[in-house]
C-alpha cells in the first residue's frame, strides 16, 4: 500500500508533467548534474532547448492571395504566433521564380510558447500520425539540432478536417543551445547531448539501439571518421 510520502512524489511528478519547462528545470538538469558529471560539469555545459522553427513551403501556390492567407491562419492556430512570409532571395528563371516572390511562411517559437507547442507535439499530434513508428536519431544535423517533417496538417489539433481544401507539409527544427567544453564540442557530442535531452523529454524516439553494438563513444567517433572518408574518396573519384 502507498504511503503518504509516494503520494505526494506521485502528485509533484504529475505537476512537472504538465510543465515541460518546470519539469526540466526542476527534473531533468538537476539529474544529469548529479548522474552525470563528466558529462555536464556544470549548469550551463547541460543542452537545453533554444527555439523551434516551423516552415511550410508553398512554392508557387503562394501567389495565389486566398492559399496564402488560409495558411497563414493555420500557422496562426497551430503555432499560437503569426509567421513571417519566405520570400525568394535572388531569381531563378528554370523555376520561374523571380526575386523577393513569396515562396512560403515561417515561425520561429521561443519561450512558453516553445514549450507549449512542443507539449502538444509530443502528446497529442504524434498520436494522430497513422502507422507513426517513431522519430529517427538520423534526423540530427552536425551542430546537434534536429528536423522532422510531418506530411499533413491534419493531425494537429487545432485544424478542422472541414476547414483544409489541399493538403500542405510542414517542417520542424528544433534548434538546440550547446555550452560544452572544447574536449566535448565535436558533432558527435553534440548529438548524444540532444539524444540524451530528448530520452528525458520523452521524445518517441525509435532507433535507439542503432548505437547498442558499439562499446563506447570514442568507437561511435572513429566509425564516423570512416564513413566520412570514404564519402570524401568517392566524391574525389568521381
Amino acid at each position: 500500500m502507498l504511503n503518504q510520502n509516494s503520494l505526494e512524489e506521485i502528485a509533484e511528478i504529475h505537476n512537472l508533467l504538465g510543465d515541460l519547462r518546470k519539469e526540466y528545470e526542476q527534473g531533468i538538469k538537476p539529474i544529469l548534474l548529479k548522474n552525470s558529471p563528466d558529462l555536464f560539469s556544470n549548469p550551463q555545459s547541460v543542452p537545453k532547448l533554444k527555439k523551434i522553427q516551423v516552415n511550410r513551403g508553398l512554392g508557387l501556390s503562394a501567389q495565389n492571395t486566398n492559399i496564402l492567407k488560409k495558411n497563414i491562419e493555420e500557422f496562426e492556430k497551430i503555432t499560437g504566433q503569426k509567421p513571417i512570409i519566405a520570400r525568394a532571395k535572388k531569381a531563378i528563371a528554370g523555376f520561374k521564380i523571380r526575386e523577393n516572390m513569396e515562396l512560403g511562411i515561417s515561425v520561429t517559437l521561443r519561450g512558453e510558447k516553445m514549450y507549449a507547442f512542443l507539449t502538444k507535439l509530443l502528446f497529442f499530434t504524434f498520436a494522430q500520425i497513422r502507422d507513426f513508428r517513431g522519430l529517427s536519431l538520423r534526423s540530427f544535423d552536425k551542430a546537434g539540432n534536429y528536423t522532422l517533417g510531418l506530411k499533413e496538417q491534419l493531425i494537429f489539433p487545432e485544424i478542422d478536417y472541414e476547414d483544409v481544401d489541399q493538403v500542405y507539409g510542414t517542417t520542424i527544427t528544433i534548434v538546440l543551445d550547446h555550452c560544452s567544453p572544447k574536449s566535448r564540442s565535436k558533432s558527435i557530442d553534440r548529438i548524444l547531448n540532444g539524444m540524451i535531452l530528448f530520452k528525458f523529454l520523452r521524445f518517441p524516439l525509435n532507433d535507439c539501439g542503432y548505437y547498442d553494438k558499439y562499446e563506447s563513444f570514442s568507437e561511435i567517433n572513429r566509425t564516423w571518421d570512416k564513413k566520412r572518408h570514404l564519402k570524401r574518396k568517392r566524391w574525389s573519384q568521381e
